[in-house]
């Protein structure tokens, strides 16, 4: 039975046929913009392991029970840059550290800058002093004379005796920080991050006569960072969520008011995350451990995921994407309170 189609369903048919094949046309567009709107909000992430070995075989991060920081450093950047580059194949990834060799801190910052980079993560494994200990065990009967010839008297003390000892510190979690320039505190971490910059042989060739936590230089960094710093809270709230959602005890992303040079010098969004205590013995563990490294490498990852949909939505409200990219609850906490610090400051210097 033959059929013949009326040129008024011929034309129907045609119509639709255009129809659908528009549809389609502007899906694969749209999508294309999309993602070429993500490639631009980040195009390269620099990578930076902390630490790392000298020169004569050493050390230069903290040391746990049986492993350094500088290995641990090593392990969990390497396989950051593994999924990074899985999930975003698009994306430079650049290392600062890329061998278990040391990388002086002004070179960290050159190569961060001289790569124009997008984004700059620091890895590092934070550490504590053991806490000290005092128990009384008794006392100690001391004689002693007072006096001479008949007047000489016997005199009998006790002296409380005491036994000091150490045990480790129980402190764990988590901490992600970013430059502040308002804060004062935590000078003893600070000096402890820079102090293999304040150890090279060219210190004066490579960072001239400037003192990182001088005033001047702080208002240096402060100008440099001023426009980077929501990011960098918004990035630090991020990771630190991700680390809540693995299951991680989160100290809270923080601010450095002492020069931290990494921080200070790139000129980019930074953050510098504290992955847990190698000081604590079943955080050692869980950070030498292939399993520990990729959970903390995913956290990061997904936080990484989270701010590039974050900020492709503030840099293109109109592209009309329906991910979820609403502001994070903890980021705006963050970056409310440091607001609030900074006028009850400024309120002060009046």
């Amino acid at each position: 039975m033959k059929i013949e189609l009326t040129a008024f369903q011929n034309s129907a048919m045609i119509k639709k046929l255009f129809f659908l094949v528009s549809f389609l046309f502007l899906t694969v567009v749209l999508t294309s913009f999309i993602k070429g709107e993500k490639q631009k909000a980040i195009k390269t992430i620099i990578i930076d392991a902390g630490h790392g070995k000298k020169n004569n075989g050493g050390y230069d991060g903290a040391r746990g029970s049986y492993s350094y920081e500088d290995e641990i450093c090593y392990a969990i950047a390497k396989e950051l840059v593994l999924q990074i580059n899985a999930k975003f194949p698009e994306i430079k990834i650049i290392e600062t550290r890329p061998t278990h060799t040391i990388t002086d801190l002004h070179e960290r910052a050159d190569i961060a800058n001289q790569n124009k980079g997008d984004l700059f993560i620091s890895i590092h494994v934070n550490a504590v002093a053991p806490q000290q200990h005092k128990e009384y065990t008794g006392d100690k009967t001391v004689v002693s004379y007072t006096g001479k010839g008949k007047k000489r008297k016997k005199v009998t003390r006790k002296i409380p005796q005491y036994r000091y000892y150490t045990t480790p510190n129980p402190a764990k979690g988590t901490e992600t920080y970013i430059w502040g320039v308002d804060k004062s505190d935590e000078k003893e971490i600070a000096m402890r991050e820079n102090a293999s910059m304040l150890s090279e042989d060219n210190y004066r060739e490579n960072y001239g006569d400037i003192e990182v936590n001088s005033p001047e230089f702080v208002a240096m960094s402060s100008l440099r960072t001023k426009q980077f710093f929501k990011r960098s809270a918004m990035l630090a709230a991020m990771v630190e969520e991700q680390f809540i959602k693995a299951g991680r005890t989160s100290r809270g992303q923080k601010q450095r008011g002492k020069g931290i040079w990494v921080l200070q010098a790139t000129a980019m969004p930074s953050i510098l995350v504290e992955t847990g205590y190698i000081t604590n013995r079943a955080e050692e563990d869980y950070l030498n451990s292939k399993q520990g490294q990729n959970e903390i490498a995913s956290c990061v990852t997904n936080a990484v995921d989270e701010y590039i949909n974050w900020l492709t939505k503030n840099q293109s409200p109109a592209v009309g994407q329906t991910t979820n990219t609403h502001p994070n609850k903890e980021a705006l906490r963050f970056l409310k309170a440091v607001e609030q610090n900074e006028a009850f400051r400024k309120g002060l210097s009046r």
